[in-house]
């Protein structure tokens, strides 16, 4: 807690802010443990396509996955635009993550 959240907050509002900080605390661990999760995934499909000659990126997938979490976004009551921004920076990582396996299996499908 800052200086200036001590001097301003009476000590319910010190508590309930700690209380909620304590949340997002963990709201933000279990967010890196998904991603993680959600990377392992995509560095398996990646491995996939290199041992099959398959592009790096899917443009239609990505299209869809877009409509899909803005669609969840709205439901869930988060700016779509943000959830889009979102995932094109997911997507960004995994094609990247992709084309770097494309690279180190190399033509003959094995790494």
């Amino acid at each position: 807690m800052t200086a200036i959240d001590r001097t301003l907050a009476t000590p319910e509002a010190q508590a309930t802010l700690q209380a909620l900080r304590q949340s997002i605390d963990n709201i933000d661990a279990a967010l890196i443990y998904m991603l993680a999760e959600r990377f392992r995934h995509t560095q398996a499909v990646g491995e996939l396509k290199a041992r099959h000659d398959m592009p790096p990126a899917d443009p239609a997938r990505e299209a869809q996955q877009v409509s899909r979490l803005r669609d969840l976004a709205g439901a869930a009551r988060l700016d779509p635009d943000f959830a889009e921004k979102f995932l094109a920076f997911i997507i960004k990582e995994v094609i990247r993550h992709h084309e770097a396996i494309a690279r180190k299996t190399g033509a003959n499908g094995t790494a």
